[in-house]
């Protein structure tokens, strides 16, 4: 216990402790945390469906029906006809021949990388990719090789210099960074080099692409060009759980060999009902996208003109650069004292060095909501170092 007590000092005295916050509530912008109203901008409900009144209908009519828990495996008795319906329209909004649902993004990327890879194979990962596509990297025992960010030519030379069975995995959008992989230069790659292209496109979903239909689909890419599709539902879509897509044969070996599927619990199926009138919504409603595009562009401009060090992110996930850990979470305590929260992101999340305010918005945000983080932002500008302001 004194090793654990002593490691949780070190944590806080770097600045680097972490705590959880009670929220009452449905998510929405305006939500109540610890008791207390915040403006919120650092959730990923990027098109504010998570408390949207259709689905929490959709829910609440499919409970009669389905029951509440999933109460088996899939292979047992827990494929419900809600899931194989979501599996369906997920396929079919993604381009897909074939998906499945899992129960979270961090058990999709553990269970599919981890039976696509394995013993005496080698994957290619990008250093910025999410913790669950590092981990499952780990699980699959394969030889890992991480290529800098985005940087398609030195992942060439990797592939060159590679035999045997090879898989690429990235992130489409980098979750604490906000850029877009170059998907088309990493097809190309792949198949010159005969390696199968993984992409977790946990952010792109809903947000990118035409009808929300995702990063992959942005770059005008098919099923061919990338394989594997992984993608959360509780982000931009609103609900819960995760899902894979591909061709229908390689969604059937997943069933097969992937753990995280096979050795679990189902979601409850009414989640599965409500996840497919939210993807209904995502397909139709392209004014929740134009309406956040437009709120990004803003406040991107004027972040910049007062001298915040903004990064290169045209999504919903917008970074202001601090560098510090200390003066990131003084930045986020100052916002909150103003009744907004916006979280500080420190290492291991991040470099060491690069300490932020993620910034994220939804389409539920208002002009006025906007406003009022330009204006707290504006007011805490003194807190910045040196090092921290854009020159």
């Amino acid at each position: 216990m004194r090793d654990f007590e002593g490691e949780l000092a070190q944590r806080k005295q770097a600045g680097l402790y972490r705590t959880r916050r009670q929220i009452s509530g449905p998510q929405q912008p305006e939500l109540t945390s610890d008791g207390k109203p915040l403006l919120s901008f650092c959730s990923n409900d990027y098109l504010g469906l998570a408390n949207h009144p259709g689905n929490i209908d959709a829910l609440r009519h499919a409970l009669p029906e389905t029951g509440l828990g999933g109460a088996a495996s899939h292979l047992i008795c827990g494929h419900h006809d809600a899931h194989h319906q979501l599996e369906q329209r997920l396929a079919e909004f993604t381009g897909r021949g074939s998906a499945l649902f899992f129960s979270t993004g961090y058990m999709a990327n553990m269970g599919v990388i981890s039976a696509l890879a394995g013993r005496g194979d080698t994957i290619f990962s990008d250093r910025l990719n999410h913790a669950s596509i590092i981990d499952g990297c780990i699980l699959s025992r394969a030889k890992v090789r991480r290529y800098a960010h985005g940087d398609v030519d030195a992942l060439a030379t990797m592939l060159a210099q590679t035999s045997g069975h090879k898989l690429v995995v990235t992130d489409g959008v980098f979750s604490m960074d906000g850029d877009v992989a170059p998907l088309k230069e990493l097809a190309q790659v792949c198949r010159a080099h005969d390696a199968l292209l993984v992409v977790d496109d946990a952010h792109g979903i809903g947000v990118l692409g035409p009808q929300g239909r995702g990063s992959i689909a942005a770059q005008g890419l098919s099923e061919e060009d990338v394989p594997v599709l992984i993608g959360t539902l509780g982000k931009a879509v609103g609900t819960s759980g995760a899902f894979v897509a591909g061709p229908e044969v390689l969604m059937d070996y997943l069933v097969q060999k992937a753990r995280t599927y096979i050795y679990t619990t189902a979601m409850p199926p009414a989640i599965a009902a409500a996840t497919c009138a939210s993807i209904d919504l995502i397909e139709r409603d392209d004014e929740r996208r134009r309406h956040l595009e437009k709120l990004i562009a803003v406040f991107r401009q004027q972040a910049t003109a007062m001298g915040y060090q903004m990064m290169p992110s045209e999504t919903p996930i917008q970074p202001i650069m601090v560098g510090d850990n200390w003066t990131a979470l003084e930045l986020s305590k100052a916002l909150e004292q103003q009744g907004l929260l916006v979280t500080a992101i420190r290492p291991p999340t991040v470099p060491e060095g690069e300490a932020r305010l993620r910034v994220t918005f939804s389409a539920a945000h208002s002009e006025a909501d906007l406003n009022r983080l330009l204006q707290g932002l504006s007011s805490c500008r003194h807190l910045l170092p040196s090092a921290g302001v854009a020159v």
